[in-house]
């Protein structure tokens, strides 16, 4: 019969990069102290790596070594788990739409949950709670735009709609004046510019 450390490798190579691996889920296979044994043998053995607390993701073989999981790939994984919108910051926003060189030294993403910081080895990925205004539209162009207006300040907010706004969809455009009443004032207003785009 396989070891509990057999058989939690065994789901966890058959699950997908930056699948969440819990011991909570794995107590079938034996008492609460033995399988939390496993998982921190495993963790030293660098056959998965613990994320946060009690959340494992199995690491990765390469030609170069083991890797940690994708954080891109992690990162809606955990967002399912938690059930919680988990979306980039507004300095990666701003960078992802060409209005900032910037790059931000760490990642930072913004969620519904509570602050959390995770560690994907040497890299370290905090989540900060963000207000709902900050989370509209979770993966879509019109959201992205939103968090990256708040990058910027108040005086480059027109210039960037100018930037970006005409490479949104129509339905993009609809989404952003959707949210206006929830957005602050600065971002909202010059957004009225684009009614003309849903007419």
């Amino acid at each position: 019969m396989s070891s509990i450390s057999e058989q939690i490798m065994e789901f966890a190579e058959t699950s997908p990069e930056g699948f969440p691996l819990r011991p909570k889920n794995f107590l079938h296979l034996g008492s609460r102290p033995a399988v939390h044994q496993a998982f921190s043998r495993l963790a030293r053995q660098d056959r998965l790596r613990r994320i946060f607390q009690g959340v494992y993701m199995r690491t990765v073989e390469t030609r170069f070594g083991r890797r940690g999981p994708s954080v891109d790939k992690a990162i809606p994984e955990l967002s399912e788990l938690w059930g919680e919108v988990i979306v980039p910051s507004g300095g990666a926003a701003a960078n992802l739409l060409g209005l900032t060189d910037q790059v931000p030294m760490r990642r930072i993403y913004l969620t519904s949950g509570p602050d959390r910081r995770l560690v994907f080895g040497a890299r370290k990925v905090d989540l900060r709670h963000a207000p709902n205004w900050q989370l509209v539209a979770p993966h879509r162009p019109s959201g992205t735009l939103v968090r990256a207006l708040t990058f910027l300040s108040r005086e480059e907010v027109e210039d960037a709609l100018g930037l970006v706004a005409p490479k949104l969809s129509d339905a993009d455009i609809a989404e952003l004046l959707a949210v206006r009443e929830i957005l602050p004032v600065w971002i909202a207003e010059p957004l009225n510019a684009f009614e003309s785009h849903v007419r």
